[in-house]
């Protein structure tokens, strides 16, 4: 590691993945959900940040654009959720934005990435949550209807943190 100083740095700065999802409805309420053809079950659109300095919304944007074709303009933090890492899985944050319903004629432009998703579709929010995997489903169950950013610790709410 290069120190900003000049020379090699003593010391190595910890790195932890990040990524960012979107909770997008459509009018009627439900959500947004994708069939990924690179893993088991549905999930919300969203990914890995760039390690070019992307924000996590400006991830979340890219993501939603690439996956379904849905340029999204305005979202809330609605929950920031900290993995620990674990054998085979290196942990890290994930970022939640709550996007809102968009209006018909918009979503009526939804166009999948074939080359990452199979399938999409809206669903009332205890079939979309039954169908997620468990830690998007406990994120998006954490954030959907709160008033306020919700933080979680393995997908579940730390009590001493107040949202």
């Amino acid at each position: 590691m290069v120190n900003p100083a000049g020379g090699e740095s003593p010391w190595e700065i910890p790195r932890i993945p990040a990524s960012a999802g979107a909770l997008i409805y459509d009018e009627a309420g439900r959500l947004l959900i994708l069939k990924p053809n690179y893993k088991a079950g549905w999930t919300i659109p969203g990914g890995q940040l760039e390690e070019t300095g992307e924000s996590p919304w400006q991830g979340c944007r890219r993501e939603t654009l690439e996956e379904c074709g849905l340029e999204i303009k305005r979202g809330r933090l609605a929950c920031v959720d900290f993995l620990r890492p674990r054998s085979g899985r290196p942990g890290g944050v994930r970022f939640l934005f709550d996007c809102g319903p968009l209006r018909d004629e918009q979503l009526a432009t939804i166009t999948i990435d074939c080359a990452e998703i199979d399938d999409y579709r809206f669903a009332e929010l205890g079939d979309a949550t039954a169908l997620l995997s468990g830690p998007v489903r406990r994120r998006v169950l954490a954030a959907a209807g709160s008033k306020h950013c919700v933080y979680l610790e393995d997908g579940r709410r730390v009590k001493d943190v107040r949202s």
